[in-house]
């Protein structure tokens, strides 16, 4: 079974707020993926190439609703 992801696939990236974090959302949106929402424990508030950051997935899930597809880092 593939797994497709496309230009409508939601993502939530974990650890978005660290230099490897930071450098994977930069080339996801660049290339047209659709982050919607980072986490990273202890770094709510921030955003990262205009994602917003919440510390647990359940506050990032409760602000953006569902997603499709989270990347940890």
């Amino acid at each position: 079974m593939a797994i497709l992801i496309d230009e409508n696939t939601r993502m939530l990236i974990q650890g978005i707020t660290g230099r490897f974090g930071q450098g994977v959302a930069r080339r996801m949106i660049e290339v047209g993926s659709k982050v919607v929402v980072g986490v990273t424990p202890g770094r709510g508030g921030q955003s990262v190439w205009g994602v917003p950051v919440y510390n647990t997935i359940k506050e990032a899930l409760d602000a953006v609703g569902p997603v499709d597809a989270a990347v940890a880092v």
